[in-house]
């Protein structure tokens, strides 16, 4: 959700995800990635905005969103517009379906959209990464919130650890 021209897609593609459905509300992005992958055919690119997916209910296993949500909530409405896109994707996943969710937010500023199993029927765990850095010898530190990406699992049909 949100691909944008991201290398992501292609990376998951060589690491064997050959069946990715992405999607972008520009539509000048979605012309260049299918221009750019048109070689291959199983990766989609569909212009659609997140708050109204043009998808049918339980469609997908898992639904990725790279900086979507910070880009969401920098926007006009950024309230409303969360809740319509947590909405539309615990929709749009299977039963037992992962929403994955890269953002630079803090828990503090993020676990509040995200944590309502009554409106989106799942449980939300969180987890860091170190962000990527140039050199090895500066890794950040996992305490320090300007040097981690912060991943956060809404899991739909039980708690990430469950599977």
């Amino acid at each position: 959700a949100g691909a944008g021209n991201s290398r992501l897609t292609e990376d998951m593609f060589e690491d064997g995800y050959s069946t990715i459905t992405n999607i972008d509300v520009s539509r000048v992005v979605i012309d260049q990635q299918i221009d750019r992958y048109k070689d291959k055919p199983t990766l989609q690119w569909q212009q659609m905005n997140v708050t109204a997916l043009d998808f049918p209910d339980e469609t997908f296993d898992v639904v990725i969103a790279k900086a979507t949500l910070d880009a969401v909530l920098c926007g006009e409405g950024s309230t409303a517009n969360v809740a319509k896109f947590c909405s539309e994707v615990s929709r749009v996943l299977k039963p037992t379906g992962i929403f994955f969710i890269v953002s630079y937010g803090v828990p503090d500023n993020r676990l509040n959209y995200l944590e309502k199993e009554d409106l989106y029927s799942w449980n939300v765990t969180v987890h860091t990464v170190p962000k990527p850095t140039v050199s090895a010898a500066a890794v950040p530190s996992a305490e320090d919130a300007n040097g981690v990406h912060y991943i956060y699992i809404c899991s739909k049909g039980g708690t990430a650890e469950e599977g």
